[in-house]
């Protein structure tokens, strides 16, 4: 586990110039850092042991040491493939879960990444014939980032890593604020910083003779299949059973722990996992800590929970740091508790397992419900909902005005996601001209929905969140968070066993009048108790409402507001009023404020 980064290019003092990137990301890797550099290609690792302590350091080589790995993830069914390479005549030199990459490569091509189970991206370089190969894993689970510049590929887990380098260019893209003030998160594929790319997840990379070409080698699908519930809920539970244990793996000398909520998801692997620790942190406000929730279930688990309240001045303090480890603005608030919680868990383990993706799998999200009165709305012939849902969308900002869309307009026109902040019409209200020039909501989702066609609405909402919501909110924040603090996060629902089991799951069985993800609920049932089990989701709630209408951040927010970095990008009489609106008691707006808010003081980390 680990943190990379390097070039393909020439440059002076290349080995200067590596070192200096790697020192950006020795967070990722505490425990060690290796270097290769050939004149034209220079490769960079820092080391979390976790598999084979004493001989896992990277890079590593093939037998004849033309191809050289560097490598950030777990692969969990390394054993297996490593059998059969040893079978066709490799040699291995440690037992690590890395070294089948690069015999795998040597074996199999690109069509390794098709064998692997795992949360991974590396990238090979093969001397001989000076062509880079990359690769992320199903999910987007870690994270990879690429730049041409100046006749130069960059490439590594993080942005900040490209900023030593002297033919990195740092420069805002633009184009890049106007969707993320709707979407909360860095959407697009070209990143906040111009020329900077996110590798998507599911794809491979190659790069020879200065051209990058990308392949996609997975696309998310449902293909239900009908069969009894009993039958279905058992295959749940059998393979989560299975991918928990397969993700625990670790040297004897890692301690593994969980993270707890009070939800179903990181419960169901709490009891299934039965680690000595868990950890868990909320806040003092009412309604905004499931700590007594996590300490009852690990009471009843006969497990440790570790659990802290956190302090709002803390927080606050945090979040320019919070900012930075992240590379890219992103304003969902569960960001602040989860950083703590990562920090928590790291003075007692090295890896934690955690409940991210099985929502997006198994239909966990209110958003993928139908309240009974929308059932009964969608009653209404098509023929009068339909110009009711056009008319509605024109409407200001009135009571019932969504409902109306919802009901009347198809799911690619109201469904965006998990997350909604500005509409296009206010975020193009509050900017400066120069940033309006940006993809539109429609532009993003399109690409995804215009290839599932002729799914139900749910399989629908499910896909646009496997392919956007996911990668570039849940996951990433996941990443950039546990990284921080030099903690591997493992999610095992996200596991390709587990979604082949998913996928099958009718829609009916994701989601009905009795419950969200209805069918892993029961499954969950086998190793909770049943009010566990059938507990509302709560999400990680922050009480960033309230903060914001006490005078103390207020006023910080305010200041940054109406400083000189804010005229650059808003209008800042507006956005002060929504930011005053919200502190007077007016409006409920702490999600605009807040997205940005956390843009700024991202923007002064990087380019102040």
């Amino acid at each position: 586990m680990c943190g990379f980064t390097g070039f393909v290019g020439e440059v002076s003092n290349p080995d200067v110039v590596l070192e200096n990137m790697m020192n950006q990301i020795i967070h990722r890797g505490p425990d060690s850092a290796g270097a290769y550099t050939d004149g034209e290609a220079a490769l960079g690792f820092r080391r979390l042991s976790i598999i084979d302590v004493e001989h896992g350091s990277q890079p590593l080589y093939n037998e004849d040491r033309s191809l050289v790995l560097i490598f950030n993830g777990e692969i969990y069914n390394f054993e297996e493939i490593r059998e059969d390479l040893v079978a066709k005549g490799h040699t291995f030199t440690t037992q690590t879960d890395s070294e089948v990459l690069i015999h795998g490569y040597e074996e199999y091509g690109p069509q390794l990444v098709q064998k692997l189970r795992g949360m991974f991206a590396f990238i090979i370089w093969d001397k001989n014939n000076k062509k880079l190969f990359a690769a992320r894993d199903m999910f987007g689970i870690k994270p990879l980032y690429y730049a041409q510049m100046n006749g130069t590929l960059m490439f590594g887990s993080e942005i900040k890593s490209f900023l030593p380098h002297p033919h990195f260019e740092k420069e805002l893209n633009e184009k890049a604020l106007k969707p993320y003030l709707t979407f909360q998160y860095p959407v697009l594929n070209e990143t906040f910083f111009k020329g900077v790319f996110k590798m998507p997840a599911a794809h491979y990379m190659t790069f020879e003779n200065g051209k990058v070409e990308l392949t996609r080698y997975w696309e998310p699908k449902f293909n239900p299949e009908e069969r009894p519930l009993d039958q279905i809920v058992q295959e749940i539970d059998d393979t989560v059973r299975e991918s928990i244990k397969a993700h625990e793996f670790s040297d004897k000398a890692v301690q593994v722990g969980s993270f707890l909520s009070s939800g179903v998801d990181s419960s169901y692997v709490a009891s299934v996992l039965k680690p000595d620790k868990t950890f868990t942190v909320g806040f003092a406000a009412k309604k905004f800590s499931e700590v007594d929730n996590a300490q009852e279930l690990s009471k009843e688990l006969g497990i440790e929970n570790v659990s802290e309240v956190l302090d709002p001045e803390e927080c606050f303090n945090k979040i320019d740091e919070i900012q930075y480890m992240m590379d890219e603005p992103h304003s969902n608030p569960s960001i602040v508790p989860l950083y703590f919680l990562a920090e928590l868990a790291r003075k007692h383990v090295t890896v934690v397992l955690s409940g991210e993706g099985a929502d997006e799998l198994f239909g966990g999200y209110e958003e993928y419900d139908e309240s009974p009165s929308m059932n009964k709305y969608k009653k209404v012939p098509g023929f009068i909902r339909k110009p009711v849902g056009k008319i509605a969308s024109a409407l200001p900002e009135v009571r019932g005005k969504h409902f109306l869309m919802k009901g009347g307009l198809p799911v690619e026109k109201t469904f965006i996601g998990q997350a909604h902040i500005f509409e296009e019409h206010e975020s193009a209200a509050i900017l400066k001209p120069e940033f309006l020039d940006a993809p539109s909501v429609a532009d993003i989702v399109m690409p995804v929905y215009s290839k599932n066609p002729n799914e139900d609405d749910l399989t629908k909402k499910q896909l646009l969140d496997l392919n956007l919501w996911l990668v570039d909110d849940i996951l990433l924040k996941a990443d950039k968070m546990s990284m921080a603090h030099s903690i591997e996060l493992r999610v095992p629902f996200l596991d390709r066993e587990v979604m082949k089991v998913a996928s099958k799951v009718p829609s009916r069985y994701r989601i009905n009048s009795e419950n969200t993800k209805y069918a892993f609920r029961k499954a969950s049932e086998r190793a909770l108790p049943e009010e566990w089990a059938k507990r509302k989701k709560m999400g990680f709630p922050v009480p960033i409402r309230l903060w914001m209408q006490e005078d103390k951040y207020y006023n910080r927010i305010k200041e940054t507001f109406e400083s000189a970095t804010a005229a650059k990008f808003f209008d800042q009489q507006a956005i002060v009023k929504l930011l005053t609106d919200h502190y007077e008691g007016k409006a409920k707006n702490q999600r605009k404020v807040w997205s940005i808010y956390v843009f700024l003081v991202w923007y002064n980390k990087y380019f102040g």
